[in-house]
């Protein structure tokens, strides 16, 4: 049974995280976000999230390019179409280049429509098959607070902690903390700082005790990324690096890596993550689910695709509150014994409120 797109809403959300959240790229203080809402022409209304940011230090989209392709755009494409299956939505797109972000946020709200029409969890719907989700954090702070922020992050159960690296970051300090958390799994995220010229600093990382490093070079520096692979005896991870199903497919040939972020954001939305997915499998590569420092819409949809099988490794699931003082879902997403129940509502499993 096909549904006809009879209705697409775009609303900004703007709102002061509790703490800043810092990179080698950037210090994020506030967070915008498009939340994007379609109805169908049975009633229901499915929601998506455009997570880009302001500035393009992290992809080269921004949050005001989204809002323009959207409605200039992509919104004309789709509204009044009659869709069987999501995956249409993509190629309904793709005469239209990049703009995966803008993308991602349409396509996803429309997944979680047909979920909702067929009744069913849209982590049941993808063919996800855990509903207990491992939490993670991630601690993006100055170094003198970075122990502090872990022992909060541990207190509050959580059982992966990801911490930010550079060139100038201290191991020795790093290699303190992560001993004193024998029970914690530690991610390491070099948000592409180092490079070929420092390649013997990423080296002093490697008996730190991170089980894997993520990003340590540049987006299209596969050959820096096999070195480290070949040399380091921490697993390599890439995340900006992998932008579309062929970039799993250049990092597999390569060598460049042994697991990869999925973040549907980035890859275009739920169609080209899952052909993501399935490619890892087929030659176990590892893999986790990214977070943008977003709400609870996009994190809805994040969480239903951690339930996927073969994703072992805990992702950026953090609970509603790590970042907000209130989220834009009901009820929150909580954090119990390092670990998110997911929902057994229809769709993503959440009510949006849009309401300031």
């Amino acid at each position: 049974m096909g549904i006809t797109i009879k209705e697409i809403r775009l609303k900004t959300v703007r709102r002061l995280l509790k703490t800043p959240f810092k990179s080698v790229l950037q210090q994020v203080d506030e967070r915008e976000v498009i939340v994007v809402s379609v109805k169908g022409d049975s009633g229901q209304t499915g929601y998506g999230e455009c997570v880009a940011f302001e500035t393009p230090w992290y992809t080269e989209e921004t949050i005001t390019s989204c809002r323009f392709v959207l409605e200039q755009v992509l919104l004309p494409l789709l509204t009044n179409q009659t869709l069987h299956h999501p995956k249409e939505v993509w190629e309904l797109f793709k005469a239209v280049k990049g703009n995966r972000m803008a993308k991602a946020a349409l396509e996803m709200a429309v997944w979680d429509l047909f979920a909702k029409q067929q009744q069913q969890p849209l982590w049941q719907f993808v063919g996800g098959t855990s509903k207990a989700i491992p939490a993670g954090i991630v601690v993006a702070a100055d170094p003198s607070q970075i122990g502090d922020k872990v022992a909060q992050a541990n207190k509050a159960g959580y059982k992966r902690i990801k911490i930010k690296i550079h060139p100038d970051t201290d191991p020795s300090m790093l290699k303190s903390i992560v001993n004193n958390y024998p029970e914690i799994l530690f991610f390491a995220d070099a948000n592409g700082s180092f490079d070929k010229d420092n390649f013997d600093r990423l080296t002093e990382f490697d008996d730190v005790g991170f089980t894997l490093i993520e990003q340590p070079f540049g987006e299209r520096e596969w050959i820096l990324h096999a070195r480290a692979k070949q040399q380091l005896k921490t697993q390599i991870c890439l995340d900006e690096s992998i932008a579309s199903v062929e970039d799993v497919q250049q990092m597999i040939d390569s060598k460049a890596g042994d697991i990869v972020v999925l973040k549907m954001s980035r890859l275009g939305g739920w169609t080209e993550t899952l052909k993501v997915v399935e490619l890892c499998r087929e030659n176990s590569i590892g893999m986790w689910v990214g977070g943008m420092i977003e709400f609870g819409v996009s994190k809805a949809h994040n969480l239903a695709l951690a339930s996927l099988p073969d994703i072992h490794y805990p992702g950026d699931l953090s609970a509603s509150n790590h970042f907000w003082e209130k989220d834009i879902i009901q009820p929150a997403i909580i954090v119990d014994n390092g670990g998110i129940q997911l929902s057994d509502q229809i769709g993503i499993g959440y009510m949006v409120n849009l309401a300031e």
